[in-house]
């Protein structure tokens, strides 16, 4: 097992918990606040009329947010950016978030499987649940499951959002359009910044610990030279095999990589490492994060910044391990 960045026991890989856990956490807490908290009455926050929503991670939310504005009362499940999202516990809080939404936005491909069984222990006609991988037609064998990272998935998921709000206050359905096209609409200085490194850093060649930021490296035109068996181990918690640990070295001691990416949240003695080698060997070192870092960042800037920082590394050798 590798271990977060906190120090505890990882348990990483597909997201999903042990079924007899989550079971117990949801029993209890709808012994706590009564089924009747968690029927499709549940739509509005206490005397506020707002619509309330719940985001698997926190970029979700935070699309929800910028959806629904002022008409929902938004909370995300996983929000800390100094806890590793794939040995994330749902709990008996999350529980009684999910129980008491009418919209859910979450990631699936196994990385919140656990909200999954949430919501069938706690069923409630009322509520829509948009799966992100199921709205881009992905199927189950999708190997990177960090979809925020597609350039082409927040809009699609703002849309979704948009349509999902309308259903529930019709009244508001205009407000909830134009709040989706102004959200895509504030995309375009990331997608100028991703066209702009694209065009400057041709042969920009990078190592990266997992798969985080591999669908922003591809879109950035960057040539990811790390084996992907070695991501696919660490992200899932496995011991990679000495032989891609051999190359994963090589790319630093034979400086055939300008800039090294390693998943900030989720680090252990072996990604720790790696940080090591590159710094002996001048090789820049950016930090990129699976959930949206907190306070003072919206998904648009954080994407954004990760790009500057990218570019800062292979331009100018500056490294930013920490946004």
């Amino acid at each position: 097992m590798r271990g977060r960045a906190d120090g505890t026991r990882a348990g990483r890989g597909t997201g999903k918990r042990p079924v007899w856990i989550l079971l117990l956490a949801v029993f209890a807490a709808l012994a706590a606040t009564a089924v009747a908290a968690f029927s499709s009455q549940a739509t509005a926050a206490p005397d506020s009329g707002k619509i309330v929503a719940v985001g698997a991670e926190s970029q979700y939310a935070d699309v929800i947010s910028q959806v629904g504005g002022r008409y929902v009362s938004v909370s995300a499940v996983m929000s800390n950016p100094n806890t590793d999202p794939h040995s994330f516990e749902a709990s008996i809080a999350v529980a009684r978030e999910v129980g008491s939404a009418r919209l859910v936005v979450q990631n699936g491909l196994g990385y919140d499987g656990f909200m999954n069984t949430i919501e069938s222990a706690v069923p409630s006609g009322g509520r829509t649940v948009i799966d992100v991988q199921r709205l881009l037609g992905l199927p189950d064998s999708t190997p990177n499951p960090h979809l925020w990272y597609e350039q082409g998935t927040m809009p699609r998921v703002a849309n979704a959002i948009a349509a999902a709000l309308a259903a529930v206050q019709p009244s508001h359905a205009a407000y909830f359009r134009a709040s989706a096209a102004t959200f895509a609409a504030s995309l375009k200085p990331l997608d100028a910044a991703i066209a702009s490194f694209k065009a400057a850093n041709p042969g920009a060649r990078v190592a990266v610990t997992e798969p985080v930021a591999d669908y922003l490296l591809s879109a950035l035109g960057a040539g990811n030279l790390t084996p992907w068996t070695f991501q696919a181990d660490i992200m899932n918690g496995v011991d990679p095999s000495p032989q891609d640990v051999a190359a994963q070295r090589a790319l630093f001691t034979g400086h055939k990589v300008t800039a090294f990416l390693y998943n900030q949240q989720v680090t252990d003695a072996l990604t720790e490492s790696f940080v090591s080698l590159a710094k002996q060997n001048h090789i820049p070192v950016v930090g990129v994060y699976e959930t949206m870092p907190e306070p003072g960042y919206d998904y648009q800037t954080w994407m954004l910044t990760e790009v500057q920082d990218l570019r800062k590394a292979i331009a100018d050798q500056v490294s930013t391990e920490h946004l």
